[in-house]
C-alpha cells in the first residue's frame, strides 16, 4: 500500500530540501499539513500541489 501522508524529514527529503525549509514553507502555506494529534503529517498531493505550482511560475516568467 502507498503511504498517503510523510513526516517533515520523509517530505524534506522528497523535496530535496532541508527540515527548516520545509518548516518554512509550512509556516507560510505554500505546502499544505495537517495534525494529527501531536504529530505534522504532509500528503502527498500537497507535495504534487506544490511542485505544480512552482513549475508553473517558471514557465510564467
Amino acid at each position: 500500500m502507498t503511504r498517503l501522508l510523510l513526516t517533515v524529514p520523509e517530505a524534506a527529503e522528497a523535496l530535496a530540501i532541508s527540515r527548516s525549509k520545509l518548516y518554512q514553507l509550512l509556516a507560510t502555506g505554500a505546502v499544505a499539513s495537517i495534525r494529527i494529534d501531536g504529530s505534522r503529517r504532509i500528503p502527498i498531493t500537497a507535495l504534487n500541489d506544490y511542485i505544480t505550482r512552482l513549475t508553473r511560475e517558471e514557465v510564467a516568467v
